[in-house]
């Protein structure tokens, strides 16, 4: 078993020169990178609560795709419990905001969500 290790190290040391850097064989030719153009959002608010699923929901969507938000928990938050009742006229959970007022949404639902920040972008 001994005698094997030294000649699997000498294998391994010759064979690794002819893989590059991705573990392809041959040479490298340089390729470009170009990341996409990060999309533009208008300015989101999001009221919620901490045990609302779909507040839950909004929020991880946001998150995982990088959309920039707000959170206002209604619950911590007696200013934004206040905005959510008087300017906007509801008592439910999630309400997103976009823009300055451009578009609201009560609930959450992806494809809303993102015909709703299309038709925002259009309007600028």
């Amino acid at each position: 078993m001994m005698k094997l290790v030294p000649i699997f190290l000498v294998l391994v040391a010759t064979a690794l020169p002819a893989f590059g850097a991705e573990g392809t064989v041959g040479p490298q030719s340089p390729v470009p990178v170009t990341s996409p153009k990060p999309r533009t959002y208008p300015k989101i608010v999001l009221y919620s609560v901490s045990w609302c699923s779909h507040c839950k929901e909004a929020k991880e969507y946001f998150t995982k795709n990088n959309i920039p938000f707000i959170n206002r928990d209604v619950e911590l938050d007696e200013d934004a419990m206040d905005t959510l009742t008087t300017k906007y006229k509801s008592t439910g959970v999630p309400l997103i905001v976009l823009g300055n007022d451009d578009k609201v949404l009560k609930g959450f639902n992806r494809e809303a969500f993102e015909k709703a920040v299309e038709e925002v972008r259009q309007k600028k």
